[in-house]
């Protein structure tokens, strides 16, 4: 599975918010990705342009891998205490950092907004 999947959940995980609807099939990807049933922990962090604009990060792996990101970037985009919760504008123009807490120690990845800064 490609780290791009992974980064794909999360931001639909932010626009099933905006958009108030259900866009994640999370049934087809379980059985396209079996690898998502994992109890896996994650770290979602934003960012607009260098500065972090959410964070939410799981302490342990309770939840399955799909389920562990999907509550994170849901957290990090609307609940971070920091911050006030993301809206569209703001949100065309984040980055997404996704982070795995695996066994072989933590494994990064990020994606560039969706529109230039």
């Amino acid at each position: 599975m490609s780290q791009s999947v992974l980064l794909t959940i999360a931001r639909r995980s932010i626009e099933e918010v905006l958009q108030a609807e259900n866009i994640i099939d999370r049934n087809e990807l379980l059985e396209q990705y079996p690898v998502l049933t994992q109890p896996i922990a994650t770290q979602v962090n934003l960012y607009l342009g260098d500065e972090l604009r959410g964070s939410a990060k799981s302490v342990s792996a309770e939840r399955s891998l799909l389920e562990d990101i999907i509550r994170n970037a849901k957290i990090a985009a609307f609940q971070d205490n920091r911050f006030s919760p993301l809206v569209t504008s703001e949100y065309l123009r984040t980055s997404v950092e996704l982070i795995l807490f695996s066994a072989e120690g933590p494994l990064s990845h990020k994606d560039a907004p969706i529109l230039p800064e």
